[in-house]
């Protein structure tokens, strides 16, 4: 018979077992709006939305460099918002605004405009992003046990928005492909997709706010008085950065790249479907790298392999390797993500959780900033795409080399 206090648990289901992980799973929902579609999906419209608008691949890439600076905005807002409101608070009114901005992307056809949309859908999706990682923080904290399966449920999330909008993006351009500017149904398609799961999220967000409110004031004694400082996670976050730099470069042109290459539209879909599925099973392929290591070896080693799949379409065009690049990119980059929760959690205490996880959203959205513009200028140039994706896994290895420096506190 358990002895933890009931008001440590959520309330049980109707088979009599606590739903850890269906909390897990609603609250990835936070992932896949702010990640896998409000950033993301942008991948798939580039091509229709670069032909329409006669863009070159530097404002492609800025669209997203413009997301990534709104999302380092709102990285540096949300432990303001988070003092003054709740996490649960800031993850689904987050969610709301990312719902609106992305509608609005379907009302314009100027660069600037659009560029405004993406900076306020990252704003807003940095809201959602931390609030949402806090919570999956404390989630797991009740579960030490399976904390690392719950810290990738969450992240695991931005799978599921891939997924559909790896499905969707392609029906709602058939469907609109008599109407001018097609793509812009799209958009709104993904609007609706992140407003229904911004629905679900109400359960989880109001659990775990009932949980939060429940639980008497905790001690950090186990952990000392241990605050958060830059110059303890210094390797960390240069690790982190070099993933920010280098992830979001194949994520914003690796479809650019396929169509180029002569790549059928189903085939694309599959690609990128099986991209997010990876996504998803990553929660559990890495749960326990998460759970034994304190230091930074768990993002050393994802951030390597991460590289591998970058350089491969670099190489080839060869259809087997293209596909076994998506499913390991897809397979490890939000564990990466999950990874740096992880090291926070092992190393610091709870009271410090959100200090430490906005810091390393901010370092995470200053690589972004830089990643989409500059391996665009280098697709610009006689190199192409595939040139631009040496860069991004360059990148990647020297943030795992940087990463296997920090030390576990």
């Amino acid at each position: 018979m358990s002895t933890r206090p009931a008001h440590l648990s959520p309330p049980d289901d109707e088979t009599g077992h606590t739903p850890w992980v269906r909390l897990a799973l609603a609250l990835s929902l936070g992932a896949a709006v702010s990640l896998g579609i409000t950033r993301f999906a942008y991948g798939l419209l580039l091509p229709p939305m670069r032909e329409d608008l006669g863009w070159s691949y530097t404002l492609a890439g800025g669209m997203n460099t413009a997301n990534a600076l709104g999302y380092l905005l709102g990285a540096l807002a949300t432990p303001v918002l988070m003092r003054r409101g709740s996490p649960s608070g800031v993850l689904l009114a987050g969610a709301l605004l990312a719902s609106l901005f992305m509608a609005a992307s379907g009302f314009f056809t100027a660069a600037v405009p659009l560029l405004l949309q993406r900076l306020l859908a990252g704003v807003a999706s940095a809201f959602v992003f931390i609030a949402g990682g806090l919570l999956a923080a404390r989630l797991g904290a009740r579960q030490p046990h399976r904390s690392g399966l719950l810290l990738g449920l969450y992240y695991g999330g931005t799978g599921l928005g891939i997924v559909a909008s790896a499905l969707g993006v392609p029906v709602a351009l058939a469907a609109a492909h008599d109407q001018p500017h097609a793509w812009t149904w799209a958009w709104w398609a993904l609007a609706l997709l992140c407003l229904l799961a911004t629905l679900v999220m109400r359960w989880p967000a109001r659990v775990l706010a009932r949980l939060e409110a429940a639980a008497p004031a905790g001690s950090d004694r186990s952990q000392g008085a241990r605050v958060f400082r830059v110059r303890d996670f210094a390797f960390g976050l240069a690790g982190y950065m070099g993933f920010g730099v280098g992830y979001i470069g194949y994520m914003t042109f690796v479809i650019a790249l396929l169509r180029e290459q002569g790549t059928s539209p189903l085939a694309i879909t599959a690609f990128y479907t099986l991209l997010g599925l990876a996504v998803v099973a990553s929660s559990r392929i890495w749960a326990g790298l998460l759970d034994r290591h304190r230091d930074g070896q768990a993002l050393a080693r994802l951030n390597a392999l991460l590289g591998v799949a970058a350089i491969l379409p670099a190489l080839t065009s060869a259809w087997p390797l293209m596909l076994a690049s998506g499913l390991l990119f897809g397979a490890v980059f939000l564990s990466v993500v999950a990874s740096t929760t992880a090291l926070v959690r092992h190393n610091l205490p709870p009271s410090q959780w959100a200090a430490g996880i906005s810091a390393f959203t901010i370092i995470f959205a200053a690589g972004q900033i830089v990643g989409p513009t500059v391996v665009g200028l280098i697709a610009d140039g006689p190199g192409g795409l595939a040139r631009g994706l040496v860069f991004s896994a360059c990148s990647l290895w020297v943030g795992a080399v940087l990463a296997t420096r920090q030390r576990a506190l």
